[in-house]
């Protein structure tokens, strides 16, 4: 392949030339099957994963465009209790952190069902919500979050401007990675941010990924992968500073960034920002040798788990799966699961339950289905809330049922939690 033919890096035009992971032909892991779907064409696209040895971004080719895969989608963020945890103890931080009041402005971009901004409405903060699939937008306005349903762009953003609605503070929990097009999007973050405004931004946090196998969190929805070294070049890139960084547990490892305007004086760097790159570099991200060794570990949890499933199907043993995260499916799909092994899987979405996960077509029924089976292994596909799960499930050992994860490698549990 000539250079000219290379995919080009999203965040600095570099020809991608270097591998990171290839999972194969897949499917989009948030299109859920209805049934009388099942024997119609279903389209894959290629899960190729490419470093830039330039900016060491890691980033997939844009085979799909956003309106396709967000204009209606099935992902709800309320129908995780740890995860509304998670938002309400944020708010709380930052109002107090900031000093946020009721004549600030909080926008949050990707705002889903409103399970963020509810907290700021409670406390009379007012807030605006820009999520573009509408079916869950509806599900924010009822809960009296004010939500516009469009996707957040540069026009967007003058909108705001031209509508005073700037920003003190300005959200985007898990959407960085879903932009193709980064330098518009943190471009148009930055003219919808006043002067002294703060943007806040989660992201699943690259060294995370490699050092703890998370391949499955890779799938068509996410575009781009970060590290503190390269989402700093982005922000730089439109005059943005990043002054602090917090590491949080959620989604297998998060970084939090805290972003503001590079000429606003008031907000000092913060000693944080400095070791976490320092550590990143400690840890070879600004080379490809460290990148260069992960797929290799992801080919081994795919032959482990494999052995897994077989071993216990040869033992007549019955494996059902419990939730249909988008991560579920790219895991699933890679290595060829299908109803052969796991019978169904269950779901808390209304929105899911009576589909068919895609590309393995294996059905999504009621939680209750499970008490009703009675499995001997309950396979917990988001195993980034595991300890939720297990808390929910832990009546499984009522018949001695036992949970599995397969990531970072395969490990049993327990129906209290204790691994085997």
């Amino acid at each position: 392949m000539t250079e000219n033919n290379f995919p080009k890096c999203r965040l600095c035009g570099n020809p991608l030339e270097h591998t990171f992971v290839d999972l194969g032909m897949q499917p989009l892991c948030e299109s859920y099957i209805s049934e009388n779907q099942l024997n119609k064409m279903e389209p894959f696209y290629p899960l190729h994963t490419y470093v830039c040895d330039k900016c060491f971004l890691v980033q997939l080719e844009e085979y799909v465009c956003p309106e396709d895969i967000f204009t209606e989608y099935a992902y709800f963020s309320s129908y995780s209790d740890a995860w509304l945890q998670h938002a309400k103890n944020y708010v709380n931080m930052i109002t107090e952190k900031l000093n946020l009041k009721g004549d600030s402005q909080v926008i949050e971009v990707a705002s889903n069902d409103g399970y963020l901004l509810q907290y700021f409405v409670e406390k009379k903060i007012p807030v605006l919500g820009i999520e573009p699939a509408a079916n869950v937008a509806k599900v924010a306005v009822s809960k009296g979050v004010p939500t516009n349903v469009e996707f957040f762009n540069l026009k967007t953003a003058e909108k705001l401007v031209s509508e005073k609605k700037q920003a003190d503070l300005l959200i985007g929990n898990n959407v960085l990675a879903q932009v193709p097009n980064l330098n518009e999007f943190v471009e148009s973050m930055k003219i919808a941010l006043k002067p002294h405004g703060v943007i806040n931004m989660e992201f699943p946090h690259l060294l995370k990924l490699i050092d703890e196998n998370q391949f499955d969190t890779i799938y068509h929805e996410h575009f781009s992968y970060f590290s503190l070294i390269s989402v700093e070049k982005l922000f730089a890139n439109h005059n943005l500073t990043i002054y602090h960084v917090e590491e949080l547990s959620t989604h297998g490892g998060s970084l939090r960034i805290y972003a503001c305007n590079s000429n606003d004086k008031s907000k000092p760097l913060d000693p944080s920002v400095k070791n976490l790159r320092d550590l990143e570099l400690s840890e070879g991200l600004s080379g490809l040798k460290k990148y260069f060794t992960f797929a290799e570990k992801v080919k081994e949890t795919k032959r482990n788990f494999l052995s897994f499933l077989i071993d216990q199907k040869g033992k007549r043993k019955s494996i059902v799966g419990y939730g249909a995260p988008g991560k579920g499916n790219t895991m699933l799909n890679y290595c060829g699961i299908r109803t052969d092994f796991i019978d169904f899987t269950v779901d808390r979405n209304p929105y899911k339950q009576g589909k068919y996960l895609p590309g393995t077509h294996i059905p999504i029924l009621n939680p209750e289905k499970i008490r009703q089976v009675k499995p001997d292994y309950v396979l917990i596909l988001p195993w980034n809330i595991k300890e939720e799960i297990i808390s929910q499930l832990s009546y499984i050992s009522e018949w001695g049922g036992k949970f599995v994860v397969p990531i970072p490698e395969v490990k049993q549990f327990s129906a209290d939690g204790t691994e085997i």
